[in-house]
């Protein structure tokens, strides 16, 4: 058993590391020219590629939340390029085929699709030609949502006279093409073109539906007018960071007017080099939780009228009316100017008999593996040591966690719901953020989670999917400052949605003016935004970076992660990585990196604007 588990690993650690090669599309050291080249050939598949049967508007894809999506393998050669694209956008099944070889009618494989209620299958003019695919097909279009990506000449296209549902076809069969018509499909790339020529009664010339880009475009640098030669400095101080033991792995992202242009990972999960840097693979987001969770969550509340920044703590919360916390406004609590503590160390006050190794009715809260706090410890303890907390410096900027905790408790007082699945339920699931969440461990495999902490005084282990900071660990998780877990690309499909005032896929999740309001200075005496930060006018403190523009806001991460977006340059910068581990260092920050590479990014996108 042991064996065959390891052997599963390493076929999931090889196939990981050819995933993230073959769609790392900016990543490999390939010049300029290369790329060029490369990008005429994806234009050339874009124009090439006709959408047909969209009369119900099904292409692209919307309402991401009520859709549970798989893709079938029928031998398409370049399925993996396929479903690597599908699962940029969202959570898409891949099913094998193959293993129902023997089924002359792929009944089973019919069976097992009953959980899932979209299905995309990709495949040529010669399996098109099979009729137990094309029956099977034509099956499951009877109960489901179909959508076929046909790769070829297009002489199979008549077999499809008396179907309905969508076909994105290309004459292209190719890996390059097989990475075109899943963008098309979910709005990454627009629809553009018709059929120049007839193929059958139905598919005659002039057919085909346009579509308009609603999502996150995956291409070459050159394609946002970026030389992919000035993005190499990345790698050159990536490279040096990791040298310099800032952090045992990297990943970086990079977007220019919603087309992401660079996505790659760097190093290793810890400094013993077993397991490298994937861009799927998840990290700790530290306080990056407070503008992707608690701040999100507020926004969409202020605009539901249902919670108003000049009112009271003590009119949301009960327990606040009888301490100093009580007539203290939401305005303030999001600018960090509440006059809260910027921070309480909770587990110095953990006792013996207040944890456990093993859980039970006493002791249910788990903090990391093996570690278990006693029934009541926030509620009993945490919550009313940080309501009773002096205010000392209202009126004042001074960064404190327990900013979000408050507002955790607000969000979850008139939601009703615990923050973790408001925001789950309202943006990430809609959104496509399938990585994006809280309590990873419980989702998806300890090996795609980058580790953090090897905490030898607290809890003992290495922290692989707990929560790093040790408040949010002792709350079980979750937390509004922390305990947040997503891979980069989610974070760009956030941050995109953010640089798009509101709107994402098709659907408008705040309306531009809340944007605006969060995310712009609302502060006379600090750079903040509401819960976000932004760039310090300050020009010797450099904040983010050199070149940042003053519309720059974003936040950064304990952990070692830093957002940055720019509206002025249609601009997400993301910054993950773990430089807690295994061990806290404060290597990345005096050799300056996350600056470094925002101004790399910056001097790469400015001297491709200069050329336009």
């Amino acid at each position: 058993m042991e064996k065959k588990y390891m052997n599963k690993n390493k076929l999931t650690s090889i196939i990981g590391a050819l995933l993230s090669l073959i769609f790392t599309l900016s990543a490999c050291a390939q010049d300029h020219q290369q790329n060029e080249n490369r990008l005429k050939s994806i234009t050339s598949i874009i124009k090439n590629s006709i959408l047909l049967n969209n009369q119900k508007n099904l292409i692209p894809i919307v309402g991401l939340a009520d859709k549970h999506f798989a893709a079938i393998n029928l031998g398409f050669d370049y399925q993996i390029a396929f479903d690597s694209l599908l699962n940029k956008y969202t959570a898409v099944k891949s099913i094998d085929a193959n293993k129902y070889k023997d089924s002359t009618t792929l009944n089973d494989l019919e069976d097992d699709l009953k959980y899932y209620n979209t299905i995309i299958i990709a495949v040529t003019d010669e399996m098109t030609a099979n009729g137990k695919y094309l029956n099977f097909i034509t099956n499951i279009a009877k109960n489901k949502n179909v959508i076929v990506a046909l790769f070829g000449e297009g002489k199979s296209l008549d077999a499809f006279d008396n179907s309905n549902f969508p076909i994105v076809w290309t004459p292209q069969i190719n890996e390059e093409a097989a990475m075109v018509l899943p963008q098309i499909i979910f709005g990454g790339i627009a629809a553009q073109h018709t059929l120049t020529k007839g193929y059958s009664g139905k598919y005659t010339i002039g057919s085909g539906y346009t579509t308009v880009a609603t999502r996150l475009k995956y291409t070459v640098p050159e394609d946002a007018g970026v030389n992919t030669e000035e993005l190499k400095e990345i790698d050159n101080i990536v490279n040096e960071g990791i040298a310099g033991k800032a952090a045992p792995g990297m990943v970086v992202l990079v977007a220019k007017d919603g087309k992401v242009i660079y996505n790659k990972a760097f190093g290793y999960h810890t400094y013993d080099n077993l397991r490298a840097d994937k861009v799927t693979d998840l990290f700790d987001m530290a306080s990056v939780t407070k503008v992707t969770a608690t701040t999100p969550s507020v926004m969409r509340l202020v605009e539901q009228n249902k919670l108003k920044l000049d009112t009271n703590i003590g009119f949301y919360i009960a327990k606040a009316r009888n301490t100093p916390m009580n007539a203290i406004n939401v305005r303030e609590v999001m600018l960090h100017q509440a006059g809260f503590i910027p921070y309480i160390p909770f587990h110095n006050y953990i006792k013996e008999g207040d944890y456990s190794v093993d859980s039970s009715v006493a002791f249910p809260t788990k903090v990391a593996d093996g570690y278990y706090i006693k029934n009541g410890f926030f509620n009993d303890f945490m919550w009313p040591k940080m309501l009773n907390s002096p205010i000392k410096t209202r009126g004042s900027y001074v960064y404190s966690d327990i900013s979000m905790y408050v507002m955790q408790d607000i969000i979850e007082h008139i939601t009703e719901k615990p923050e973790d699945k408001y925001v789950l339920d309202n943006f990430y699931t809609p959104l496509g953020m399938h990585t994006a969440g809280y309590l990873p461990r419980n989702r998806f495999p300890k090996d795609r989670i980058v580790p953090t902490e090897d905490d030898k005084v607290f809890r003992k282990t290495l922290l692989t999917g707990y929560v790093h900071d040790q408040g949010a660990a002792l709350k079980g998780g979750v937390a509004g400052h922390a305990g947040l877990f997503a891979n980069a690309n989610d974070l760009a499909i956030f941050y995109q949605l953010m640089l798009n005032k509101g709107t994402y896929g098709g659907e408008q999740y705040f309306k531009p003016e809340t944007v605006d309001m969060f995310t712009t200075k609302q502060s006379n005496i600090s750079r903040r935004g509401l819960g976000f930060d932004r760039w310090d006018p300050d020009l010797t403190k450099k904040y983010p970076s050199s070149l940042a523009s003053p519309q720059t806001y974003g936040h950064t991460g304990y952990t070692g992660i830093g957002v940055w977006v720019d509206p002025s340059r249609g601009l997400i910068y993301i910054f993950l990585s773990n430089r807690v581990n295994p061990t806290v260092s404060e290597q990345l920050g005096r050799l300056n990196i996350r600056p470094r590479i925002q101004d790399a990014i910056i001097k790469a996108v400015d001297k491709g604007n200069t050329k336009r």
